[in-house]
């Protein structure tokens, strides 16, 4: 059973030239020619701009933050290859090199990449031989003059073709679903492989629900988790949520074979989540206390004869009986696509309407934000577009990939990044809030370790403007606040540098 996404019905709108160098605040409800709200532009790069020659598309994408240089990278799927974009400086960004496809293998619409332990894992449907290609990021930050051509690193060669995968960071498991074509399939199902080391991938199981798929098990995308949410008898467990054509399938994969070559026989269909309007249960994601679970029907407009593109919503304080609580209907004629969630907030990838933003906060009666037209004044029933969308960077930067190229903006009237009394994780300067501001705007800079940290505000000319920090801060979460008053309207650059890590944010003074 192969993917629905598809190129068919693109938007006629002519692709616009790259655009760098300067943020275009979304104004009177346009960026540049790009309908919006409260999103505003940071930059464009056509299909040519990151080694895609005439004919070449781009399809799904993920991200990476180097945990040395604090550098933020898109990793970007083409028909032909995967493209790695270092998002440093967001207004311009570098596109710093392309792993092309296997050897042998066909160029295809569907590409699909996650990140486990710096390394890169990317597989392809309708792509011959391709099996799954590993890559060490790491390779990015000793770039010198991009872009390069990479090679791959290492290579997993038991499935040959495949629609998705998930990574368990947690585990360190990598679930391919939707393989076919040769290999071990698995039904189209649950693909279970060990990357706990990286470059010695090994095949870890197999696992099918049949009542799902159309009888079939298919899985067309899945996340997998720990579990933490409010249901006693799974916490801890290892759970997938697979978007399985006719249903949302739940699955415990806690316990799989001690041997190669195996079915999970341990594995449990625990529950199905149904609704009515099913066309084709395509994508979702869990709200992160893992309570709710949004899912996105990439067919269900065109079966159903709905206008606007529908979002269900799941209560999983069963998960033995997952509950339908509601439907969220979008704005726009569109299809819905890929969708992500950070906080309180959605991000959906809606084909010829673009980034959607969805508050979840009433998690009954979601309701949209903020958005960034990819295909402005295309809003239809088509498959071109907005493909999928990549929310998790730190700095607040959203990448966008759409069927013209790869788009970096970022929101002005929400802010994700939330705090904590616990020692963070990384370096981090979160988004500035709010933005654009008048006269005062606030930021926030997680420290893991102690350290000396400089921060200091500069205007376009590269002249220092303003100093928020200088000198040695603890481990924790420090408030930054810039007093912009007596400065000219117009975007700041505030960069903070640690003792290994620089992270930059922009800002946009309004008066």
């Amino acid at each position: 059973m192969l993917s629905l996404c598809c190129f068919a019905g693109l938007a006629r709108a002519q692709t616009p030239d790259k655009l760098t160098g300067q943020r275009i605040a979304c104004t009177n409800g346009v960026a540049a020619s790009f309908s919006c709200s409260s999103v505003d532009l940071m930059a464009f790069l056509p299909v040519a701009e990151i080694g895609g020659q005439p004919g070449i598309r781009v399809n799904d994408l993920w991200g990476w933050t180097d945990p040395q240089t604090g550098h933020e990278y898109a990793l970007i799927g083409r028909s032909d290859g995967t493209a790695f974009i270092d998002l440093t400086d967001p207004l311009n960004p570098i596109f710093v090199g392309d792993l092309p496809k296997t050897p042998g293998a066909s160029s295809s619409p569907w590409r699909d990449i996650k990140v486990y332990n710096d390394h890169a894992f990317v597989v392809s449907e309708r792509a011959g031989a391709h099996g799954m290609q590993i890559f060490d990021l790491t390779q990015l930050r000793d770039v010198t003059d991009p872009p390069v051509t990479f090679v791959e690193t290492a290579h997993y060669a038991q499935v040959t073709q495949a629609h998705n995968l998930a990574i368990n960071e947690e585990t360190g498991i990598a679930y391919i679903v939707g393989a076919n074509g040769g290999g071990i399939t698995c039904g189209g199902g649950l693909h279970m492989v060990n990357i706990q080391d990286p470059l010695h991938p090994t095949f870890a199981g197999c696992f099918v629900d049949p009542f799902t798929g159309g009888g079939t098990g298919y899985t067309h995308d899945v996340q997998c988790v720990v579990y933490h949410g409010p249901d006693a008898d799974y916490q801890g467990r290892e759970i997938c949520f697979g978007a399985n054509v006719t249903a949302l399938s739940i699955v415990d994969v806690t316990d799989k074979p001690d041997r190669a070559n195996a079915a999970c026989g341990n594995c449990i269909a625990v529950g199905r989540g149904t609704y009515p309007s099913v066309g084709y249960a395509h994508q979702g994601w869990l709200t992160e206390d893992h309570r709710y679970f949004l899912l996105d029907d990439e067919s269900d407009e065109l079966i159903h004869g709905f206008n606007q593109a529908h979002t269900y919503v799941f209560d999983l304080i069963d998960l033995d009986d997952p509950q339908l609580l509601s439907v969220y209907v979008g704005t726009t004629p569109s299809i819905d696509h890929n969708l992500y969630i950070v906080g309180d907030y959605a991000f959906q990838a809606n084909y010829t309407s673009g980034l959607r933003i969805l508050d979840l906060s009433d998690i009954e009666n979601p309701r949209e934000v903020a958005f960034f037209d990819t295909v402005p004044g295309e809003a239809n029933l088509g498959f071109g577009g907005a493909w999928s969308v990549y929310p998790f960077f730190q700095s607040g930067v959203i990448v966008v990939s759409s069927s013209q190229g790869v788009f970096i903006v970022e929101a002005t009237s929400i802010q994700v990044a939330t705090e904590t009394d616990e020692t963070p994780a990384q370096f981090a300067l979160s988004q500035a809030f709010p933005n654009p501001f008048n006269p005062q705007t606030s930021l926030t800079l997680t420290l893991a370790q102690a350290q000396p940290v400089r921060v200091a505000v500069y205007d376009v000319l590269g002249r220092e403007v303003a100093l928020l920090q200088d000198g040695a801060l603890p481990a924790g979460v420090h408030r930054l606040t810039f007093e912009a008053t007596g400065l000219p309207s117009g975007t700041y650059l505030v960069r903070a540098m640690g003792t290994i890590t620089v992270q930059t944010r922009f800002v946009t003074l309004a008066k």
